[in-house]
């Protein structure tokens, strides 16, 4: 007989406002997945496998511990996740220097308690932009930040390096820390401008990413992936893409801020950045696109680039381009 595996909460790093809490996560089957240093590319193979194979724990309640000390009910749907919005008076008081609040998750039903983990207790983070905030940054994952192959034929190279390579061996592309670091800091060298990274990657990869983000030492921000979805899932497709969705909420959710965008030229991040900026011109302060030497693609986002007059644009073939770009628009030092 099958042992029954633990259970855990995969809560994700999010964002709110001082009179806006939000939380989302998933309940999963725990797959004792260990995301350690120098593995082989087995141990690497059987990590993946076992976050895209991961069982859900749906219509299952859930117990937030906000940081006022109240506790509200939430459930999970019917693919695991759970996410909950509540107006909460003065959460500025519970952050800590980098605008962080801590809160915790746990499951509600004491029939499941006993096959739980971790004491039943999942932490997670909350981020509300400063009041010092210059701006907000916005960016892009694959080939953006990280080498994926996005642009590669059959995408054959998001493969090979997703499954075959364990976080540790990724590679970010050269000079982005240093670029992230400075808008980071903005132009008055206080490191409160917050970061978003939006992906296309399914959230089975969040762990993955999340290491890959700490050891390479970028801006802590949320990260904010989609749902992965089968040839087999009956659910409604989203009406507009994944990454504009995201932006969109973004914009809304901090009305008084202005943004920078960055992405690459191997998708549509040209094509959603500039209609971005078309609908709201005096939001976005720069747009970045990674040059992904794909001379077909680049060479119809140079198209787009040479008729964008609304806001300042560039292709980045190198970090160091994007800094004398962002020095002389007066957005970092």
């Amino acid at each position: 007989m099958f042992k029954k595996k633990a259970l855990r909460i995969n809560t994700y790093l999010g964002y709110g406002t001082p009179y806006l809490f939000r939380a989302t996560g998933r309940a999963l089957e725990d797959e004792n997945i260990d995301f350690g240093l120098n593995q082989n590319v087995l141990k690497t193979l059987r990590n993946i496998y076992r976050q895209f194979e991961s069982d859900e724990i749906r219509n299952i309640s859930l117990l937030i511990k906000l940081p006022n000390g109240e506790i509200v009910e939430t459930s999970t749907d019917a693919e695991g996740y759970y996410y909950l919005e509540k107006d909460i008076p003065e959460l500025s008081s519970y952050l800590d220097q980098e605008g962080w609040l801590t809160y915790s998750v746990a499951y509600n039903d004491k029939k499941i308690k006993k096959k739980i983990n971790n004491n039943n207790n999942f932490t997670s983070e909350m981020l509300i932009p400063s009041s010092d905030a210059e701006y907000g940054i916005i960016s892009d994952i694959d080939d953006t930040i990280l080498h994926t192959g996005v642009a590669s034929f059959f995408k054959w190279r998001v493969i090979a390096n997703t499954f075959f390579k364990n976080f540790d061996k990724r590679l970010a592309i050269e000079g982005t820390v240093k670029f992230y670091e400075k808008l980071h800091n903005g132009k008055n060298n206080n490191p409160v401008n917050p970061f978003f990274y939006v992906s296309n990657s399914p959230w089975n990869l969040y762990d993955y990413l999340s290491a890959f983000f700490k050891k390479n030492s970028f801006p802590k921000g949320p990260i904010l992936l989609r749902d992965f979805r089968t040839p087999f899932d009956k659910t409604p497709k989203p009406k507009m893409p994944h990454k504009k969705s995201e932006i969109l909420n973004l914009l809304k959710m901090y009305p008084k801020m202005q943004f920078v965008l960055i992405g690459d030229s191997g998708e549509k991040d040209a094509d959603i950045y500039t209609t971005i900026a078309k609908q709201y011109p005096d939001r976005i302060l720069a747009i970045y696109l990674r040059s992904v030497n794909h001379k077909r693609k680049e060479k119809r986002i140079q198209k787009i680039i040479d008729s964008f007059k609304i806001t300042p644009i560039l292709l980045v073939r190198t970090s160091d381009e994007a800094i004398v770009h962002a020095k002389k628009l007066g957005i970092i030092n």
